[in-house]
This record gives structure tokens, C-alpha cells and sequence, in this order.
């Protein structure tokens, strides 16, 4: 079914934007929301003004000291690899690999009713050696469909989110090991909804989900045994006037006899719910369709507006994906359309272009997964409908949307980030010692075990859907746990020091 039979004379962009089907009875925003003053204002930010400065051999504008490569063009071979890399690359995260290297995972967001309901999405892996030369590639998610955002996990897992819109194939989130090593599984207790991204909380052992609807939530799950998935309590986010939040159950997370979003009466409203971040204590969220960026004190249960950028306002607009660069706090936002900008909110309060994709060939895309790696010495993102060597169906024939799209293409910024790790300086006085660098999630843990190759989507909706299962190990379960209790202790004592 092609999307102009859903959309007519929408362009794509607002297609989504409007929510799709089913975005009729769209809520008010809470008064707190449409009241409350920009936290953040234009500015020059961290790395200064982009004025004048020619795009690079990539058609890429970036701050002095910065550079660019391409790591991967959708429908070509990961170089040095024998994998294709998918289209439409969208959300995405990084893991150490313990050697110094780290995988970068990346979903490929393709819609299934674009492909006759057929699931062509997934997700890949790259695995980038200590001196970031690409070893290998392959795919560590087959099967799914709608795959957009995501988030990683503590125990270094990738949680990647199907954006589905139909019953009853309303979007699922898969578990995913980014080393390969064992086959990804479905979390049916974290919902059926449009889904689009997820942040993890290792301190208060919780999750928050965003909604890709016009009425859509926010959601917070909480697993039955923290880090296991499988089962848990789902809730709905309401905010007072005063900016106080709080949450109510959902009773049916299958959405089977009332839409997920329909559940709790009052419940905050995302507009187009998008990208999610959680950074000391608080998570930071976008909603596109009124293009803000909120934030919640997870610790005191509170709400604040960060960016309203209303009527395009500038220098953001059309808000995607987000992460936070650890070392600094540095809030970074890619643009879906705008003016292809990936955008920096900093701590300090200045919202800023951080670079800027020049090359008309991105016109019709959008900017998507942002993220660091373990170093936070390079940054990857991708131009999702962006120049690539074929479109996309010839990478994918299924596909007939009647827009011929590019396939996308796959970046990495390297330079003086802020935040990055440095090295230690040298010292005279003792003999050189190795301590391994800090990153922002854990070693990837193998918290997946390998199912039978015959075995069916568990809990799945739809019999054809070829995603394959497999379940989290007791023991595993059981070691991890206590490792984790473990740190819990050490992390909370440390924060009432």
C-alpha cells in the first residue's frame, strides 16, 4: 500500500507529523506546557558560529577542528565488510567492545505498510577497532518492521523500537545484542504503540518511552526483576500545573480493547513523540508536532520546558532524535527537515547549529541518530533518505512508495569535543598504569540466549511477522543482578556524599 493512498498531498514529513491514521481526537496540552517561559535561548554555543565557513569534501559544515567521513552508504558494503547497509538509517547507539573498539547499531526504519506489510526493517551492527577502523558488519535484528529510534541499555543491550501504526501490528520493542552473539527478543510488556524511543534509569531501575502519535504519551515501565524485561508495570505521565508530575497504570499494554494513548484520562500529551535521553537524574525528551524539547527531574518528580521553537523558531526546528554527550551535558538534537541541522543545548543555556548538511542531494531527508562513541571523540549520524549510490527500492524492491527516495547514507564527526576522554597525562614520579577509559554504558553483557531456528515470534500479533525469539538465561539473570544491586549500593551511597 503506498503512502500517498494515506497521505494524499501530504509530503511525508507532515504525514508523520499529523500522526498517521488514528490521530483523530488529539488532547489539550497540559496549561503547564503552553505557559511555560524558553529555558533556553539562541546563542553561539560551544563551538562557535558556523557563518562562513565552507561545507567540507562530505557537504558538511562543521566548527574548526572538525572532520568528516562517510562509514556507511545504504545499499553498498560496509567497507572492509561483506554486509549491505540497510536503508533508511535511523536511530542508533554505540557499546565497547572491551578492547578498546566499540560496535555502533543502527535501525532501519522501514515502514511495512511500504513494503505490502512485508517486515523489511532491522537493525546492523558495526564493529569499529581502537583506532576506529571498521572490522566488521552485520545484521543483529531481521524480521521487524517501523524500526526508528531506540535507546541502550546499562547491561549493553540495544533496545530498538518499531514505529507501527496498524493493528495488529502496532510497534513492538526488540532486545538486541550489538556483538551478534545471540538472537534479539521481543518485549511485549513495554507495549504495542507507535513507538519511538526509550531512555533506561540504572539508579531508580526504570525505563521512558516516547509515543510517535499526535495524542501521543510518555511512559515509564517498570521492570518485575530490573534488568529483565519480560514482565513489569506500564504507566502514563500526567503533570500537574504547577509542573508537578506523577503516573497512573495502563491497564491493557496490548492496546487490544483501547488504544494505549486512551487509557488514562489527563495524561500529559506528546505531540509526536520523539528521541529520549536519560543524563544524571533527569531524561530529556522532543515532540516534533510542536517542536519542543522537555525535560523531567526524575528525582523530584518534575516538568520543565527546555526549547519551544513555535512557528519554526530558530535555530531549531522540526525536532528528532537526541542524545547527550556525557563528559559535558551537552544536549544534542538532530533536525528532521529545518535547515539539516544537527543542534546543541548547553548546560550553560545556548541553543546552537553544531553543523549543518549543505549538499541539495538531502533534500527531502531528515537527520537521525545522533550518538557518541565510548570516547566521545566521534560523533556518528545519519542523512536517512540522504545521497546514496542506488534508491531505495533497489536495495529493497518491495518498497512502493511511489516517491523515489535516496537510500541514505551514514557519517562520523571526529574532533575536540568537550566532553571527550583524554588521555592521562605522563608522569615521572610512578610507573605508567592502565585504567580503562570511562563510556557512558556498560560492556555489552550477554543477557540473550540463542532460541531454536524454528521457533515463532512469542507473544507476536501477527503469525507472519518473521522475527525470531529468544529469552533472557536465569543464571544470567541472577549474576547480573546481584552485580547490579551491587552498584546501585555504590551509586547512591556515592550520591548522598
Amino acid at each position: 500500500m503506498p503512502l500517498d493512498r494515506y497521505c494524499g498531498s501530504m509530503d511525508r514529513r507532515q504525514f508523520l507529523r499529523n500522526g498517521l491514521i488514528g490521530a483523530a481526537g488529539v488532547g489539550v496540552l497540559s496549561t503547564v506546557e503552553m505557559t511555560a517561559a524558553y529555558a533556553a535561548e539562541p546563542g553561539l554555543g560551544p563551538y562557535g558560529s558556523l557563518e562562513g565557513i565552507a561545507p567540507d569534501a562530505n557537504g558538511i559544515i562543521l566548527p574548526e577542528g572538525f572532520t568528516s567521513r562517510v562509514i556507511a552508504t545504504s545499499g553498498d558494503l560496509v567497507p572492509n565488510t561483506t554486509h549491505q547497509w540497510h536503508i533508511f538509517p535511523d536511530g542508533a547507539a554505540t557499546f565497547p567492545d572491551g578492547d578498546g573498539g566499540w560496535y555502533y547499531v543502527c535501525n532501519s526504519e522501514v515502514f511495512n505498510f511500504m513494503t505490502n506489510f512485508e517486515s523489511h526493517g532491522g537493525v546492523s551492527s558495526v564493529h569499529f577497532n581502537k583506532d576506529a577502523e571498521i572490522i566488521d558488519a552485520f545484521p543483529i535484528l531481521e524480521g521487524s518492521h517501523s524500526n526508528c529510534a531506540g535507546g541502550p541499555t546499562p547491561w549493553g543491550t540495544w533496545l530498538s523500537c518499531e514505529e507501527g501504526f496498524f493493528p495488529p501490528l502496532w510497534g513492538k520493542v526488540w532486545e538486541c545484542d550489538p556483538t551478534g552473539q545471540n538472537t534479539a527478543v521481543e518485549r511485549d510488556a513495554l507495549g504495542f504503540f507507535a513507538h519511538e524511543a526509550v531512555a533506561v534509569d540504572p539508579v531508580d531501575e526504570k525505563l521512558y518511552l516516547t509515543q510517535d502519535k499526535g495524542n501521543g504519551l510518555l511512559y515509564r515501565f517498570t521492570p518485575e526483576s530490573y534488568p529483565d524485561l519480560s514482565n513489569g508495570i506500564l504507566e502514563a505521565m500526567l503533570v500537574l500545573n504547577n509542573g508537578d508530575v506523577s503516573w497512573e497504570k495502563i491497564d491493557d499494554p496490548t492496546g487490544a480493547s483501547t488504544p494505549i494513548e486512551e487509557q488514562v484520562s489527563g495524561a500529559f500529551i506528546t505531540d509526536g513523540g520523539e528521541g529520549i535521553w536519560y543524563h544524571n537524574g533527569w531524561i530529556w525528551f522532543a515532540t516534533k508536532g510542536n517542536n519542543r524539547i522537555h525535560s523531567v527531574d526524575l528525582r523530584n518528580q518534575r516538568y520543565e520546558l527546555i526549547w519551544d521553537g513555535i512557528d519554526d523558531r530558530q535555530p531549531l526546528t522540526g525536532v528528532d532524535n537526541v542524545t547527550v554527550e556525557e563528559g559535558s551535558g551537552d544536549l544534542f538534537v538532530a533536525e528532521d527537515g529545518g535547515n539539516m541541522e544537527l543542534v546543541v543545548i548547553s548546560p550553560e543555556g545556548e541553543v546552537a547549529p553544531f553543523c549543518r548538511l549543505e549538499d541539495l542531494a538531502h533534500e527531502g531527508s531528515e537527520m537521525t541518530g545522533p550518538c557518541f562513541n565510548p570516547n566521545r571523540d566521534r560523533l556518528y549520524f545519519s542523512s536517512q533518505r540522504g545521497p546514496s549510490n542506488k534508491q531505495a527500492i533497489e536495495v529493497v524492491p518491495a518498497y512502493t512508495d511511489g516517491t523515489h527516495y535516496n537510500a541514505g547514507v551514514t557519517y562520523e564527526i571526529s574532533g575536540p569535543f568537550r566532553g571527550r576522554v583524554l588521555p592521562p597525562p605522563p608522569t615521572t614520579t610512578a610507573a605508567p598504569t592502565t585504567t580503562a577509559a570511562p563510556t557512558t554504558t556498560a560492556a555489552p553483557t550477554t543477557t540473550l540466549t540463542k532460541a531454536a531456528e524454528t521457533a515463532s515470534p512469542t507473544g507476536s500479533k501477527d503469525s507472519n511477522n518473521s522475527g525470531v525469539v529468544v529469552g533472557i538465561s536465569a543464571g544470567v539473570v541472577a549474576l547480573l543482578a546481584g552485580i547490579l544491586a551491587v552498584r546501585r549500593r555504590v551509586t547512591k551511597e556515592d550520591s548522598t556524599e
